[in-house]
């Protein structure tokens, strides 16, 4: 995870897993992405212990965590001795840290898995579903994204291909040529060689999403787990929460419901077992993968405790893969 210092508990979902691995008693320990090394020929972590007295409110909870943070006092832990780790880094991913982890995928679980979050963590993914998904490009040449942008004849929305929380993201059309070149070329970086240049996703603009707004559905294992309804109440087109939307309850439709069975295998193929995807009308713009949240804000809507399937279903895979050896005690990294 990143820097718990920096952190709102109350609306991060990363702290709610974390909190329920707590509630139940587990050793849970705290790392960073720069925290994992090579030791002996063996994928090491530098970690801090931060389980503490159950039964604590989050706030409490909060307080004693950020204590057991402020101690000198590290663990280095061959990676392979948990049991579970939780790959909860905001956006982009760092290669170096998949790369470190990738040849012990297989011997200790991960939510989500390195290969997974490799193929996932850009918003090319969403390629893997055609049909569904609103029209899409992606190119580094300014002169091919300008020439769909005039044929497409309409509104379009320009995304960076890493990212997360919409920065970046900007809506662009054809009836305003001047600032039309100025971003293009902006976001390109056309001033360097074509080899160097920043690859672009421009994908048709739903008008729906200012009516409507989309819709965050977090899917578990490919099954649905929750939904919330977010829209912009800025005049801001993105329906970020972190972009300043407001978030909503929602029931969801049989339209979502088939976009999340479409989508489902591939997921679990790819060992992406916890995901959030965004929904505009009956059109798939996003799956989030590497840090997905809205946790708390669904449990609000729904008076729903939604940690506690994540984790029910991450104690479940631990067991199943140690049914050889026996149970014992769990321990889990957020």
């Amino acid at each position: 995870m990143d820097d718990l210092r920096h952190i709102d508990p109350i609306w991060e979902t990363t702290a709610y897993l974390m909190y329920e691995c707590n509630q139940r008693d587990h050793t849970v320990y705290f790392l960073e992405p720069h925290d994992i090394y090579i030791r002996d020929n063996k994928v090491v972590a530098r970690m801090r212990n931060i389980s503490v007295q159950s039964g604590l409110s989050m706030e409490e909870y909060w307080k004693a965590l950020l204590r057991c943070l402020d101690q000198e006092e590290l663990i280095f832990e061959t990676v392979t001795d948990l049991d579970a780790l939780f790959l909860r880094k905001d956006p982009p991913i760092i290669y170096e840290v998949m790369e470190f982890l990738g040849p012990v995928s297989d011997k200790v679980f991960m939510i989500n898995s390195t290969a997974g979050q490799l193929n996932g963590n850009s918003k090319v993914y969403i390629l893997n579903f055609p049909e569904i998904i609103p029209e899409t490009h992606v190119s580094r040449d300014p002169r091919r994204l300008k020439k769909l942008i005039d044929n497409f004849g309409g509104d379009m929305v320009i995304k960076p291909l890493q990212g997360h929380g919409g920065h970046g993201v900007i809506k662009v059309s054809n009836r305003d040529q001047e600032n039309l070149n100025s971003l293009i070329n902006y976001y390109v970086r056309a001033g360097k060689p074509y080899p160097e240049r920043r690859p672009i996703m421009v994908q048709e603009y739903l008008k729906k999403v200012k009516k409507d707004g989309d819709i965050r559905i977090l899917l578990l294992n490919g099954e649905i787990l929750g939904a919330m309804a977010r829209k912009s109440v800025s005049g801001d087109f993105r329906t970020n929460v972190h972009a300043g939307a407001m978030a909503f309850k929602h029931v969801i439709t049989r339209e979502q419901k088939e976009i999340c069975e479409i989508i489902k295998p591939k997921l679990i193929k790819d060992g992406l077992f916890f995901v959030g995807i965004d929904i505009i009308g009956d059109k798939l713009v996003e799956v989030n993968c590497v840090s997905p949240g809205g946790i708390p804000r669904i449990n609000l809507f729904n008076n729903d405790k939604l940690e506690s399937k994540v984790v029910d279903f991450v104690e479940q895979k631990i067991i199943e893969s140690k049914k050889s050896e026996g149970y014992k005690t769990v321990q889990l990294v957020g």
